[in-house]
């Protein structure tokens, strides 16, 4: 997976392509080599809990509000892609670093 396939420009914002591991001991973002970004959070996935999480910590590594981000593939899949809106690309690559 290329770096254009997990952060692209999107009309409102950045769209962001994230594996989620939930039940993690950790909570926390990883960015791999290849450009893959890991998030693991302690919930569940059951009842949007994952989820929940996942929008609480990106927003707080992203210094945006919550209400900036939304999961808009991958409701209930490991892998999601992130709508953050009102940012731009280099703004997301510097808040992962």
């Amino acid at each position: 997976m290329s770096a254009k396939d997990i952060i692209k420009e999107h009309g409102e914002g950045v769209a962001v392509k994230v594996k989620v591991r939930p039940g993690s001991s950790r909570q926390g973002v990883r960015v791999l080599e290849n450009g893959e970004i890991i998030i693991h959070v302690h919930s569940s996935p059951e009842k949007g809990k994952a989820n929940q999480e996942l929008i609480k910590l990106l927003s707080r590594r992203m210094g945006v509000s919550a209400s900036r981000l939304q999961i808009v593939m991958g409701e209930k899949s490991r892998w999601k892609t992130i709508l953050i809106k009102d940012i731009d690309t280099d703004e997301v690559i510097e808040h992962l670093r």
